[in-house]
């Protein structure tokens, strides 16, 4: 575990919200107007969390330059989950299973923008590789708007064996690529899936793309041949949520 510096309302509000233990301070800028800081700091003390008042150019100091909006929380970041929770998750899970699987994502903001997509979506957790992906940084906790601390996190070991060990859970992994025929919208994501998508650059690896069950693509009419992976990664959990029925 280690300690590092939350940065704006949201991400602050949802470390508050959903991990309150691991909040060690709230500081806010002295002098702030804005009421839902105020909020926040009235939620960390009813939390039993330090609040201080510090001026702004140490808000800025302490955030490291991030956009902060006059909160900033220091928060002990736990250990990401191992791969062995996995098929206790997915029995949990049921048929409702679904998966997102991020095989080498690098950017910060991307793996941000997939967490909170991956956590508006319901996933049952976020899996990525250990040694081939960004951590959990102050940059993704921002980018995320809090769906860092609302989604398990698995950092696994050796990826392909990871996705074996889901598929002998019973969950099929569908890959996105682009050079595929088969339709993203003709795959059956209605039971328990794991959606893998591959990095920025050269998408999913040549071990990963063979252990999935099924590889597809999002159809583009237009002049582009790929999304930004955040963006894929929307496109297909929420193709899986409107194939399932789910709702607010």
């Amino acid at each position: 575990m280690s300690e590092s510096w939350i940065a704006g309302i949201n991400p602050v509000e949802g470390a508050l919200a959903n991990d309150p233990e691991r909040v060690r301070e709230v500081v806010i800028e002295q002098g702030s107007r804005n009421a839902r800081v105020k909020e926040l700091a009235d939620m960390a003390r009813k939390a039993h969390v330090l609040v201080s008042m510090k001026p702004r150019a140490q808000l800025d100091r302490l955030g490291g330059g991030a956009r902060h909006q006059g909160v900033l929380a220091r928060y002990e970041a736990p250990a990401p989950l191992g791969e062995d929770v996995l098929p206790e998750l997915a029995e949990q899970a049921g048929s409702r299973a679904l998966f997102l699987v991020l095989d080498g994502v690098t950017d910060p903001h991307n793996l941000g923008a997939c967490l909170r997509s991956a956590a508006a979506a319901q996933v049952t957790a976020v899996i990525v590789p250990k040694d081939r992906a960004v951590g959990v940084t102050p940059t993704v906790r921002r980018a995320s708007a809090g769906g860092a601390d609302r989604v398990p996190l698995v950092a696994a070991t050796n990826l392909a064996r990871t996705l074996r060990s889901l598929k002998d859970a019973g969950v099929w992994l569908v890959g996105l690529a682009g050079e595929t025929d088969a339709s993203l919208y003709e795959m059956d994501l209605k039971g328990p899936i794991a959606i893998v998508m591959g990095s920025e650059g050269e998408g999913m690896r040549r071990l990963t793309r063979e252990t999935c069950d099924f590889v597809a693509r999002i159809p583009m009419p237009g002049a582009m041949e790929s999304l930004n992976v955040s963006v894929a990664t929307g496109v297909a959990l929420f193709e899986a949520v409107r194939q399932r029925g789910a709702q607010a």
